[in-house]
Formats: structure tokens, C-alpha cells, sequence
């Protein structure tokens, strides 16, 4: 009789797994070894020593409330508002995922939040890509980047920003999405125009919905018709939403550490990945945001299973899946497929697992 893999074999196989992530925030991914010499260099008003950095971008698990999880990411945007400073974070959080066994990485961030300093957008996003594009070549990590519009900015910036963003598709910058508070700005329609001029512009489209606002805000976001939806745990919720999910194939990008971190689930083994993916609505798992959460991937991956519920077979089936709704062409995942079912061949716990 096979006995499931539990403990130190388990973490092994995961770290071994080939790997997809398609929800990762790069303001919160920042290594502490960085963002304590980009404080130095330029010259930023932060702790100076490692613990006081860690203590600086780590948030507290739980967080009290919103706006403490929030206030993790004011110290990365202060430290990148430069081109130099963005591509480097980006190249390393890629190496960073790359040696997690991550095969296949989507990186988002809002560039309108990096201009502050006077860096143009154009440059910013350029310094995104090039870090992205060199890091990609080094470690053979197929790497797409996702441009965040914010809800609280205003239409017309979000517009401009979709447009500009839309530019840079061959250097690798190929999704659209929106993000920011729910409560204060929750009509996702309000930005449009701006998700027309990306769809336009051939960006592929997903959006932040359902983190804070349950599945009420989900159904708003269906409106702007998205591949995939970023957090939607609430919709669980809500079986006639669930059901439109899987007949729609919209995607629920979920986080369940950073949910629970946030509030949004009492408890980690509160959190309804499991039943929704039991329940046939696509979904994919990520970190969300690397340092603010303090976790790796394999980290995420090992919790799914030894605190959610996931049995491994489910856990390779939803990784997989983050293939099937990747921001990239199938050319370039073809070999990425094939690459993955080798390595399940070879897992004697995954016979059979297509």
C-alpha cells in the first residue's frame, strides 16, 4: 500500500517539482541584503542593520489590519525609484525563484508608483524588462511581466499607462491588471477605458478582486472579462459565482498565506483553496509577494498539502494549470510542458497523472 509523502520527503519532492507562479508582486519581493544597500546608497531613511530591515518588510502574521499589511510595501517603493534599482530586484527575484524550481514566472507591478523620483515611465518599465529579460537568459526561467494599474489612480493616468505599457510587449511585458483597495474604490469599471486600451493594445487581462471585498466584488470584476482574477477566495462563497467561474475558465489566482496574513481567512486552513478546486473552478497558487510574506513557493506548495488538505496529485494538477493560463504563447510553453511531464513520469506518486 502507497502511503502518502509527508515531512522531509515531501519538501524534497516539492523543491524538486517544476514550478509556476503567476501572482508575484515585485515591490513585495525585495531581499533585505538589497533594499539594506539600496538604503544606503541612496540615500533612503531605513534601518541599517538586518534585523531592523526584516522587521521593515516582513509583515506581522496576522496582520492587525489592512493598512498594517499595507504599510510593508512603502519602504520597497521608496527604495525603487530608480532604473538601476528596478532592473536589479527584478534580476534577482528571478534568480531567487529560479532556485526555488519555478519554471515559469509572471512578475506585476505598478509602475506609476516608481516615477516619483522623476524617473520617465518609459525608463522604468524598459529597467523592468531588461532585468527581467537578462535574468531569464541566465537561469532558463520563461519570465512575463504583468503592468498594475491601481484603482486609486486616476482613469485618464490608467489609460496613458495601458497604452505606454502595451508598447513593450516584445520585451516581455505581456498582462494587464488593477489593484488597490477595494472598499474605498470598489467599481473596477471606473478604469474601462483603461483595460480597453490594454485588450487593445494586446495585453491579456486580470485583475485584483475578492481579496478584501468577498465574492460580491468578484462578480463586479467578471464585468471587465478577465482571463484570470487575482485573490477571489470569497468566491467560495457563492455556488451560481463558482459555477460561472468554471463555465467562463476565469482563473482565481490565490495566496493563501498572504490571505490568511491579511485577514481574509481566520486561519490558513480556513482558506478555501482546496474546496474550490474540488469544486472544478481553475485556480492557480502563488506566494503573492516573496518577503512581505516571508515564504518561498515550495513553502506555499508544502502548506497546500500539510495544512490545506491538497492530496499531491491535486497539487501537480493546479500547478500545471498555471501553464494553461499563462501570459505567454504556447511556442514558448511547449517545451515547458513536455518538461514537466518528464519529471512527473518520473514520480512514482504521479503515474498516471497526465
Amino acid at each position: 500500500m502507497n502511503h502518502p509523502l509527508t515531512g522531509e520527503p515531501l519538501r524534497q519532492l516539492i523543491e524538486a517539482m517544476p514550478k509556476t507562479e503567476v501572482h508575484l508582486h515585485l515591490d513585495g519581493s525585495l531581499s533585505i541584503d538589497t533594499a539594506l544597500e539600496l538604503a544606503r546608497t541612496r540615500g533612503v531613511e531605513a534601518p541599517r542593520d538586518r534585523a531592523g530591515m526584516a522587521a521593515a518588510l516582513i509583515a506581522p502574521m496576522p496582520c492587525a489590519d489592512q493598512a498594517e499589511l499595507l504599510r510593508a510595501f512603502d519602504l520597497p517603493i521608496a527604495l525603487l525609484q530608480d532604473a538601476d534599482a528596478l532592473e536589479r530586484v527584478t534580476a534577482e527575484l528571478v534568480d531567487a525563484k529560479a532556485a526555488d524550481g519555478v519554471r515559469y514566472l509572471e512578475i506585476r507591478w505598478g509602475p506609476l508608483l516608481h516615477v516619483a523620483g522623476g524617473l520617465a515611465l518609459t525608463d522604468g518599465i524598459a529597467a523592468v524588462c531588461a532585468g527581467a529579460r537578462e535574468a531569464a537568459a541566465r537561469t532558463g526561467v520563461i519570465v512575463r511581466l504583468i503592468c498594475t494599474a491601481l484603482r486609486s489612480h486616476a482613469p485618464e493616468d490608467n489609460v496613458v499607462l495601458a497604452e505606454t505599457a502595451a508598447r513593450f510587449q516584445d520585451q516581455g511585458l505581456t498582462g494587464w491588471d488593477l489593484a488597490g483597495p477595494e472598499a474605498a474604490f470598489p467599481d473596477p469599471s471606473l478604469h474601462g477605458e483603461a483595460f480597453s486600451a490594454a485588450q487593445a493594445g494586446g495585453l491579456r487581462i486580470t485583475l485584483h478582486a475578492g481579496e478584501w471585498g468577498g465574492a460580491a466584488q468578484v462578480r463586479r470584476a467578471l464585468t471587465l472579462e478577465p482571463e484570470r482574477i487575482a485573490h477571489g477566495p470569497g468566491a467560495i462563497d457563492d455556488p451560481k459565482l463558482c459555477a460561472e467561474l468554471t463555465k467562463r475558465c476565469v482563473t482565481l489566482d490565490l495566496c493563501p498565506t498572504s490571505n490568511w496574513q491579511a485577514g481574509i481567512v481566520p486561519t490558513l486552513a480556513a482558506h478555501p483553496l482546496a474546496q474550490l478546486h474540488r469544486a472544478g473552478v481553475p485556480v492557480t497558487l502563488s506566494t503573492d509577494d516573496t518577503t512581505v510574506s516571508d515564504l518561498t513557493l515550495s513553502d506555499e506548495y508544502q502548506r497546500a498539502i500539510e495544512v490545506l488538505g491538497l492530496s499531491l496529485r491535486e497539487l501537480w494538477a493546479i500547478d500545471r494549470h498555471g501553464l494553461r493560463v499563462a501570459f505567454a504563447t504556447e511556442s514558448e510553453l511547449a517545451p515547458l510542458r513536455a518538461e514537466f511531464e518528464r519529471w512527473a513520469a518520473a514520480v512514482p506518486e504521479l503515474a498516471g497523472s497526465g
